[in-house]
């Protein structure tokens, strides 16, 4: 049977740093509140954080980081803030795509895109292709993106492409069609904030991730939050359903811990 990236099919090589870390970006309106300020403040100063977890990870040695920045759930919030995110989203696109682009970083979009603008959409597009040849870091961004979406476009997606092979489909079949087939699973996941939910992100691809959850606030995560993620992603043993005697055989990737990032964000 074709390997998948990330597959749990695959033998596990154990790995100092994770490959892939995927992040749910919870309390931005928490840090705001505590400190008497309006929600988007929070949000504003979450972008700061987008940032120094950037720089955290390329310092690491992660190869790719994908942030939940919009769920398709999000639409039912506050008009004022969805239309204060959706601002955001491309004032930051507006300034920061040419600065990872700069620093070898290639940038995707996952979700679906059809309740964005089109300007949006053309920011979105525009950054994809500049810097589509970039792969010192893969930063992925979710946006209008769900667990449940992405199983059900990627089904539709399936049967389309092969309409006379509805009792043959195979699991290869089905990630192919996933909006993130060009990356392996997570390694390792985060949600900052305290909530202990993975909130229909990434359903298929968390199903062997190690999960951390962590009562930090977005705006407050830095690369000392990362590192304690980390260190707890270390402490685990990844089994993918085998027993630890069969582990002792397997790969050791050591990876990187520190690698000075060569430009700066």
């Amino acid at each position: 049977m074709p390997q998948v990236p990330g597959s749990t099919r695959e033998d596990p090589a154990k790995s100092i740093i994770p490959r892939h870390i995927a992040i749910i970006m919870d309390g931005n309106g928490r840090w705001a509140k505590k400190r008497f300020l309006p929600r988007i403040a929070g949000h504003r100063q979450g972008v700061e954080a987008v940032r120094s977890t950037i720089k955290a990870c390329m310092g690491r040695g992660v190869e790719y980081l994908t942030l939940f920045a919009f769920s398709s759930e999000n639409w039912h919030r506050p008009e004022e803030e969805v239309t204060f995110l959706m601002q955001l989203f491309i004032r930051t696109l507006e300034h920061e795509v040419a600065k990872l682009n700069e620093n070898g970083i290639r940038f995707k979009v996952i979700g679906d895109l059809s309740k964005f603008d089109s300007r949006t959409v053309a920011f979105i597009h525009q950054g994809e292709e500049l810097t589509a040849n970039n792969s010192r870091l893969i930063f992925t961004v979710a946006a209008n993106y769900g667990g449940r979406w992405d199983i059900m476009q990627a089904v539709q997606k399936m049967i389309s492409d092969s309409p006379n092979s509805l009792e043959d489909f195979k699991e290869t079949d089905l990630v192919r069609h996933f909006a993130m087939n060009y990356a392996p699973d997570p390694d390792l996941f985060i949600r900052t904030g305290g909530e202990c939910r993975i909130s229909n992100f990434l359903l298929w691809q968390l199903a062997y991730s190690e999960l951390y959850f962590t009562d930090t606030l977005w705006p407050d995560f830095d690369a000392h939050a990362l590192d304690l993620a980390i260190k707890s992603y270390q402490q685990r043993e990844r089994r993918f359903g085998r027993i630890s005697e069969q582990l002792q055989n397997m790969p050791i990737k050591k990876g990187i811990t520190k690698i000075a990032a060569k430009k700066k964000l």
